[in-house]
């Protein structure tokens, strides 16, 4: 298996994988085809706060994915040897279940965050499935009291 950062040559592969995760089967070639294009648009306009990892089977397949999102902290108001300030979520980690269970998942999440500390993210979170979540913490992420959030009423 190979882990590698996407291109935008993989966006139908990302769509298929996005189709899948979301609605739970295979979308039919033209539902897909629709969805890519969005997913292309959407993405060349945040190139550069979004970035997308892929699994590759042996065969050059996509299997598995990973984005990270980097969120500048501002309007926060700088501090000392802080001024410009990057933190990164990593989202939508995703493996085909039939190939499941080789670590693939894992070496998303690393290429992600590593990504992520490269570009000067002082912080890196994740959102975890409950599956998911021996395994991040494995990887070093921990639960933080400091850390809340909320989620918006449905209406």
């Amino acid at each position: 298996m190979l882990i590698s950062r996407a291109t935008t040559a993989d966006v139908v592969d990302l769509a298929q994988l996005l189709y899948v995760d979301t609605a739970g089967e295979v979308g039919d070639d033209e539902a897909v085809d629709e969805f890519a294009a969005e997913l292309g648009r959407w993405w060349a306009h945040r190139g550069d706060s979004h970035a997308a990892f892929v699994a590759r089977s042996t065969d050059g397949e996509v299997v598995g994915m990973a984005w990270v999102a980097f969120v500048p902290r501002v309007p926060r108001v700088p501090r000392p040897r802080a001024t410009g300030r990057l933190s990164a979520d990593i989202q939508t980690v995703f493996v085909r279940s039939d190939h499941r269970g080789r670590g693939l998942g894992t070496a998303l999440v690393e290429a992600a965050a590593e990504h992520a500390t490269r570009h000067g993210a002082a912080h890196v979170t994740v959102h975890s499935s409950r599956r998911a979540v021996p395994v991040d913490e494995r990887l070093g992420f921990a639960s933080s009291p400091q850390l809340l959030r909320t989620t918006a009423p449905r209406t």
